[in-house]
């Protein structure tokens, strides 16, 4: 599998009073990634509306290593750390590098797949595990039960 990079660009309107990036838009760039890479394999949002599924997030994350300025080259890339092997539920991490070799935040969120006409978990369809298999996974990846 190869990495999923995905560049974003920094707005005006994405920085803080301290003129580095806020702390929202770590998040912000953490689902643009995940719903790109998604995009890009088939499973868009159209998709999920009409299969009637889509992820949901339990738990989200951000360690904050380096700031982040306007002006900066920032990419994002998206790697599966542990799934079940129905793909029900999973952990992903977006590792976010500035000017090509700084790591400046880890993202992490743990996550699920909701059927939005019932509004209860679910297991996806098979056409979505095969999206999902493709994700690049961590060194660390692990199947969980």
């Amino acid at each position: 599998m190869n990495d999923f990079i995905q560049p974003v660009e920094i707005r005006w309107s994405d920085l803080d009073p301290n003129f580095h990036l806020r702390h929202s838009v770590y998040y912000d760039w953490g689902a643009f990634t995940r719903m790109a890479f998604l995009t890009a394999n088939g499973l868009g949002a159209s998709v999920m509306m009409q299969q009637q599924i889509g992820p949901i997030l339990f738990r989200e994350e951000c360690v904050f290593k380096r700031e982040i300025h306007f002006g900066d080259r920032v990419q994002l890339n998206v790697k599966l750390l542990k799934s079940t092997r129905d793909m029900s539920r999973w952990s992903m991490q977006h590792e976010v590098w500035k000017n090509d070799h700084t790591l400046s935040a880890l993202i992490t969120v743990d996550g699920a797949w909701i059927n939005t006409a019932l509004r209860k978990l679910a297991i996806p369809p098979d056409h979505f595990r095969s999206v999902f298999e493709q994700i690049p996974r961590s060194e660390g990846f692990s199947w969980s039960e």
